[in-house]
């Protein structure tokens, strides 16, 4: 429906209001528009490889302190789960980008989870911040690039990422583009979260 600011085709009419409601809430705080057709690339990302097809539904940059990050509406075409029936299906995840003037090479960052404790006590994979034990023992940190990664993931980024209110989430970085959501369906409230988050970075990274 053209009075959507994102392709509704095949929508259920929960995911259209919950990504009508998120494109509201964050509205109200930032400047934002739409940004017509742009590739972002997604299918560089980890996160969104599990997928047997991305569909990007609507996209809109928001504009703070001279610099442009951009919120992502994307419908997810999902294999058949093992045990759970035959059929494939489809989820609606709301997702931020940035671009970046660092390069931090390839780093995944979500909680950490008492599962990646145990696995790191017996085969050290996470980089850890020697001056940061509250991140290191809230977030499991997985880069390709060690040094590229502790000069790019400073304090400030760091305290960004801990200042974040959404215990869900998945930060992903390929270079200078981070990508930050969940695989959940996001709150309007968590949507601003991103923004907020997404909005510091671009202006300090």
């Amino acid at each position: 429906m053209s009075n959507y600011p994102f392709n509704t085709t095949g929508l259920r009419s929960i995911d259209i209001d919950r990504f009508e409601g998120c494109y509201n809430a964050v509205k109200t705080k930032f400047n934002i528009e739409l940004t017509g057709h742009i590739n972002f690339h997604l299918e560089h990302f980890e996160t969104f490889k599990s997928y047997l097809g991305i569909n990007l539904l609507g996209s809109y940059v928001v504009k703070h302190l001279n610099n442009n990050s951009y919120m992502l509406f994307i419908q997810n075409h999902f294999a058949p789960i093992a045990g759970r029936g035959a059929s494939d299906g489809y989820t609606c995840q709301t997702w931020a980008l940035a671009y970046l003037k660092q390069d931090f090479g390839r780093v995944l960052i979500r909680r950490e989870t008492l599962t990646d404790k145990i696995v790191e006590l017996m085969h050290p994979v996470e980089l850890d911040f020697a001056g940061d034990k509250a991140f290191s023992d809230t977030f499991y940190v997985l880069v390709n690039d060690h040094q590229k990664a502790v000069t790019a993931i400073t304090r400030n980024f760091r305290n960004a990422v801990m200042d974040i209110r959404h215990e869900d989430f998945i930060i992903e970085i390929v270079d200078h583009t981070l990508i930050i959501g969940s695989r959940s369906p996001v709150s309007p409230e968590h949507a601003v979260y991103l923004a907020d988050f997404v909005a510091r970075v671009s202006s300090m990274c």
